[in-house]
């Protein structure tokens, strides 16, 4: 019989994300169920669904139904580093809705708390990868603390 080793791993839940439409919009991937708890303040166990139609999101969530821009998401590094061709779609948008030059200030948030779920140093280093390529769109006050995690994050995996 062959040995079992165990793994800590995070827990599977089914996905709330469904995609409604035929042609997807390029930014879809980029819809997280942890991107939208953080960008309203709420549970991921609120959240009932998330539809993905061909220009915008479907948000349906205790006390809470809204559609929402694909610009509003920040990229994870499940979808790799080719992101670069969509920097101007969420420059456009913070700058319309926000009068700002950098992501809103729930990015910096979703970015610390993903780099301190990560479980293994490939992805703690994925994680790093996609935040040295948005650094131009983070404040430098998101970048401080968003490095500060990531010290921190650093200084606890080598002492255990």
């Amino acid at each position: 019989m062959p040995a079992t080793t165990w793994v800590k791993a995070p827990s599977i839940r089914s996905s709330k994300i469904s995609y409604k439409s035929p042609l997807l919009h390029p930014l879809a991937r980029f819809v997280t169920e942890e991107a939208v708890a953080l960008m309203y303040g709420i549970d991921i166990e609120q959240i009932k669904r998330i539809d993905c139609y061909r220009h915008v999101v479907y948000i349906h969530a205790t006390n809470l139904s809204r559609f929402v821009s694909y610009a509003d998401f920040p990229p994870p590094p499940s979808v790799g580093t080719e992101f670069s061709q969509v920097f101007w779609r969420w420059r456009r948008r913070w700058r319309k809705r926000w009068n700002s030059r950098y992501a809103p200030e729930w990015w910096q948030n979703f970015y610390i708390e993903q780099i301190q779920k990560t479980f293994s140093d490939d992805d703690f280093i994925e994680w790093c990868k996609v935040l040295i390529l948005i650094k131009s769109a983070l404040s430098d006050d998101a970048w401080q603390q968003i490095t500060q995690t990531i010290d921190k994050v650093n200084i606890f995996a080598k002492s255990s």
